[in-house]
């Protein structure tokens, strides 16, 4: 598989706070890749790092085969999307939120036409361009920012907890959206969760992260049958609480 991101060396502090150790990892492109771990051992700055949001203390971030420190921060985030546990939601219509990017980006009327309907339909919200976009449900904007964030097809998107604050029903369709993206547009997707239930369903590589330290790194079935590391054990049984 090609790679998409390299990572190598990475740390991260915040003052005298450490916060990432030393990360190292190969990202592929077309991969669900999920790192995950319990809150407050640094997925999301590591999400951040990698979408240039943040950068790195010490270490290396390759992105495409090119050293991001050497790159137009803009260029690069230009082809990513990133997504939070709570979507930002413009007060204004469907339409004009998952069009935004598009209007920066100085497309067309027509195009921006026809990419937002597109999008709107594979989130499942065909029908909704002129609802007012803050009349949405907790679910139904979670689709608009998905479908926001892939209107213009980006390389990658991250998404950080994007189901934490969802019930069952709205989980389920958010975990279907994240599948159908992967398959019908081949978009990389690198996620942060705790929840190790959707992490089966979901990944295809695993990386496991405890107090700022990547311990492992594997295949979905390798984590879950045969992690190699004692602490992932404990972590998947339920044995590390924090």
């Amino acid at each position: 598989m090609e790679e998409l991101f390299i990572i190598e060396n990475l740390s991260k502090s915040f003052g005298n706070k450490k916060v990432l150790h030393n990360i190292s990892l190969r990202i592929f492109k077309g991969e669900i890749f999920t790192i995950l771990g319990p809150s407050g051992v640094g997925k999301t700055t590591l999400l951040r790092i990698l979408n240039l949001l943040e950068m790195p203390t010490t270490g290396k971030l390759i992105f495409n085969g090119k050293d991001t420190a050497i790159l137009q921060k803009n260029n690069v985030m230009g082809r990513m999307s990133m997504l939070f546990q709570i979507p930002a939601v413009f007060n204004t219509s469907v339409f004009k939120n998952v069009a935004y990017g598009l209007q920066i980006r100085k497309m067309d009327k027509k195009t921006i036409n026809i990419k937002v309907i597109d999008a709107l339909a594979l989130v499942g919200l065909a029908g909704f361009e002129n609802q007012k976009a803050l009349t949405l449900s907790g679910g139904e904007a979670q689709r608009m920012a998905f479908a926001r964030a892939i209107v213009f097809k980006p390389d990658v998107i991250l998404l950080d907890e994007p189901t934490a604050n969802l019930d069952p029903a709205n989980v389920a369709k958010i975990e279907e959206i994240i599948q159908k993206i992967r398959s019908e547009l081949g978009t990389t997707i690198i996620m942060a969760s705790h929840n190790i239930h959707q992490v089966r369903r979901l990944a295809d590589r695993v990386g496991i992260l405890l107090n700022g330290e990547l311990i492992e790194v594997n295949t979905k079935d390798q984590i879950f049958t045969h992690p190699n590391d004692p602490r992932s054990i404990a972590f998947i049984k339920g044995d590390i609480i924090y």
